[in-house]
C-alpha cells in the first residue's frame, strides 16, 4: 500500500501541475480582463489568484519553520499586506510556480512516523497547532476551491478554461506529457517508479 507521505507528495505535484496549467490559461488574458470585476468570492481573477499565492506563502511558512525546528516569525499577517502583492499574471505565475516547488520540496522530505507532529500557526489573536497531515489537507483543500473559482470565472472570458479534475490516472499519462516536459518532470519522478505500465 502506498505510504501517506508518498501520497502527500503526489497531491502536491498535483496542485503544481494544476496551477500550471491554470496559469496557461489565464495568461492568455489581457490585463483589462485579469483584472475585470468578476462574480465569485473574490471580485477578479487577479484577486483570487493573489489570495492563492499569499495563503501558500503563509502555511509553507509555518511548515518549513516546524521542519526546521524554528519558531514562526510573530507576525503572521505580513504574508497579507498587501493583500495583492502582484499586478499581473506574469509576475503572480513567477511567484506560484516558487511556491508550488517549496511545497513539493516539503512534502518530499515527509515520513509517515512524522506526519503527527504539530506545526504551529501565528493568528492574529493566538497561536494554533495542528498536526502536519491536518494542515496539508487543509492547504491542499484550499488551492482546490480557489482554482476552481478562476476556473469558472475564465468561462466568462474568450479563455477556455484548462482542464483540472484528473489526479493522474496511470492510462492517462499521454495526456499529460507535454505539460510534464514544461514542468521538467517525469512520470517515475512523480511516482517514485519507472512510469506507467
Amino acid at each position: 500500500m502506498e505510504p501517506l507521505s508518498h501520497h502527500l507528495l503526489t497531491q502536491a505535484y498535483n496542485n503544481g501541475w494544476a496551477n500550471h496549467r491554470l496559469y496557461k490559461a489565464c495568461l492568455q488574458l489581457t490585463q483589462d480582463e485579469f483584472v475585470a470585476p468578476r462574480c465569485s468570492f473574490f471580485p477578479s481573477i487577479k484577486a483570487t489568484l493573489n489570495h492563492l499565492l499569499t495563503v501558500d506563502w503563509f502555511y509553507l511558512h509555518m511548515l518549513e519553520c516546524e521542519q526546521r525546528g524554528e519558531a514562526p516569525e510573530p507576525d503572521g499577517e505580513r504574508f497579507f499586506d498587501p493583500e495583492q502583492p502582484f499586478a499581473t499574471c506574469t509576475d503572480l505565475h513567477a511567484q506560484q510556480v516558487q511556491a508550488d516547488r517549496r511545497l513539493i520540496t516539503y512534502c518530499s522530505a515527509l515520513h509517515d512516523d512524522q506526519l503527527a507532529r504539530y506545526v504551529s500557526i501565528v493568528r492574529p489573536d493566538r497561536v494554533q497547532r495542528e498536526q502536519r497531515v491536518r494542515l496539508l489537507a487543509h492547504l491542499f483543500e484550499h488551492q482546490v476551491h480557489h482554482r476552481g473559482q478562476v476556473h469558472a470565472m475564465l468561462s466568462g472570458t474568450a479563455v477556455r478554461p484548462p482542464q483540472l479534475d484528473e489526479f493522474f490516472c496511470e492510462e492517462e499519462a499521454v495526456l499529460r506529457v507535454g505539460d510534464f516536459a514544461e514542468l521538467g518532470w517525469t512520470e517515475g519522478q512523480v511516482w517514485k517508479q519507472q512510469g506507467p505500465r
